[in-house]
Order: structure tokens, then sequence, then C-alpha cells
């Protein structure tokens, strides 16, 4: 009788278990083709999805499809990361010409900046990208700074035709750098340790950190910190025509300024304005008097399609921790234009 009992427990068990497991299986299959018939189901697809902003009055009201559109970009984080990329921005450039903003809807933009910067080749072609679609389709570009608009930030911002900034941001840090190198060959040493590092090309083990660096072994990535130096120069100062050049080499340097000190200085257009005001100031620019307009900015793919996108890592297993002052491996070996200080 005791096995009798044990055994129809087990099989009630198992029977739960596979009717559970089913249902299971079930929801990720449908799921699965509901994402695909998703992504297959239009001629083109669109990688994002269109969200209501607030307008200047800081309202979200959803209007007719025949209400002028300004788009917001938010330029916020570390340039060059997986949540802030040139591969971003340029893809929403592209949809902000299709589908419902289509016929030349999108009338403005607006860049909602608070990044430290980030990398040299990021920065500089969502900076590209920018100037090319203002060229284009003849939008204008407003940005507005809630926080800190450094190094890479005000590389991009500078693609805008006007900058505002509320009172307490900090703006500036027009510089480069590269992550600090340590040269443990000294410590491997005593330690016993001996590396071996195979190369061929000349200076391909330049900068090695596991032998003895040579005299002037760091010329040639110097070379390039000051070839990116001059690019930025060149760009913030032809682009804000009120920055002294020979001040902002000379005096201002890679220092980061408070909004006030900062207009003063021409990096921004005004400080201690609102969102609402900067907004407001981009809605006259445009002829926009009343409030039929509407401001949108684009959102990643739906939960469903993310479940089953290739780098999700709760799918796949590749869960990281960062520390706060931890940045992605791929800036690691490159010049960098970030504000990070103490953290280099």
């Amino acid at each position: 009788m005791q096995e009798s009992v044990f055994v129809s427990g087990f099989r009630t068990f198992v029977t739960a278990f596979c009717k559970i497991f089913g249902v299971l299986l079930g929801i990720l299959l449908a799921i699965s083709a509901f994402s695909l018939f998703e992504s297959k189901g239009s001629e083109i697809e669109s990688e994002y999805s269109l969200e209501v902003a607030p307008n200047a009055k800081n309202v979200r009201t959803a209007l007719s499809s025949t209400a002028p559109v300004i788009l917001v970009l938010p330029i916020d984080g570390v340039i060059g990361g997986e949540g802030l990329n040139a591969k971003m921005i340029r893809q929403q450039l592209i949809e902000s010409r299709e589908g419902t903003l289509h016929n030349n809807r999108v009338k403005a933009i607006f860049l909602e900046i608070n990044t430290p910067g980030g990398g040299v080749l990021d920065a500089d072609a969502i900076y590209r990208a920018l100037k090319a679609y203002k060229k284009e389709y003849n939008v204008p570009v407003y940005a507005y700074v809630d926080g800190l608009c450094a190094s890479g930030g005000m590389y991009v911002a500078s693609a805008a035709d006007k900058i505002y900034a509320s009172d307490v941001s900090l703006i500036g840090s027009v510089g480069v750098v590269t992550p600090s190198r340590l040269n443990l060959s000294q410590l491997l040493d005593k330690i016993g340790v001996q590396p071996l590092t195979l190369s061929a090309g000349k200076g391909k083990d330049e900068l090695n950190p596991l032998r003895p660096w040579k005299p002037g072994e760091e010329d040639k990535m110097q070379g390039l910190v000051n070839f990116y130096y001059q690019r930025f120069v060149d760009v913030v100062t032809a682009n804000r025509p009120q920055l002294s050049k020979e001040k902002l080499v000379d005096e201002y340097g890679a220092a980061v300024y408070p909004a006030n000190e900062a207009f003063a200085k021409g990096y921004v257009d005004g400080s201690g304005f609102s969102r609402g005001e900067a907004l407001t100031a981009l809605l006259k620019l445009i002829g926009i008097e009343d409030d039929f307009y509407q401001v949108v900015k684009f959102q990643g793919k739906s939960w469903f399609s993310q479940i089953f996108n290739e780098k999700n890592a709760l799918t796949f297993g590749s869960i990281q921790l960062k520390l706060p002052q931890e940045l992605d491996i791929k800036f690691s070996n490159q010049p960098l234009y970030l504000y990070q200080p103490g953290a280099q």
C-alpha cells in the first residue's frame, strides 16, 4: 500500500510537471512566432517604435498624423556604449523619414544631453550624421543640456544650431585621453615570471606592459591623441564661433565649467534654461506658435522581441557586473573624448 501511494504521488507530480512545462513551451513558441511575424510582416523592418514625449508645456498628447514633429534624440550615457552609439543614432535618423514620420513630418531635432562623452569614433560619427541630416533635409537641431555635456558630449553638441543648458549643468572638457597604461615588467621580474609575446610587423608590440618600454615608444599613440585633439578643437570652434580657439587651447583647456561660465566663454548659447524654454525657442524658429505639434522619441524593441535577441543576457546567461567607474572593455585601448576625472 505504501509503495502504491508513492508511485501514485510520483505519477501525479510528473504529470503536473509535464503540463506546466508544456504550457510554458507553448507560450515561448507563440512569442517566437509572433516575434517572427512582427519582423517579417512589413517590407521595411523597423528597429524602434515611437513614443510620445512631453511638449514645451510638459504635456504628452497624441495628435493626428498630420501634426508636425519634433524628434528628441537622447544623448544620455557614455558615447559608444551599448545604450548610446553611432549605429543607434544613424538608425533612428533613418527611421525618422519612414512610417508615420514620412512625408517630411520631422521639422526639427532636439538633443537632450547628459553625457561625460566616450569613444572618439562614435562621437565623431554621431556629429557627422547630425550634420548630414541637417543639410539633406534642411532641419534645425537644438541641444538642451541638463546635467553634463563634457568632452564627446560637447563634440556631438557642436552639430546643433543652438545649445541651451540648465543652471547647474557642467559643460566643456575639450580634450583627449587614453586609459592609463601600467608597465608590469619589474613586478613580473621580481616574482620570477617571464612572459613571451610573439608579434610580426614593426611596432606591433609597442607599449606591451609585460616588458620594459623603449624611449619614445609612446610617440605614435601620442600622435593619434594630438590628431584627435586638433580635430576636436577645429570642430568645436568652427561651430561655436564665439568660442576663441586661442583661449580654448591656451586658457580653457579640458576643464568643465558651470553653465553660466560656459555661456560667457561661448560654449553654449544660454544658461539657466528649462527644457520647456529651450523647446519653445526651437518652436519659434520653425514658426510653430500653437500647440499643434508632436514631440516624439524612439524606444527600443518590444519585450518579446528582446527575449530572442542574440545578446539578451537572461536568455543566454551572459550577465555581467561592472563597477561604477569601470569602462567597457572596448574603450581600453583607444583615445577617448571622455570626462572621467581621477578614473583613467
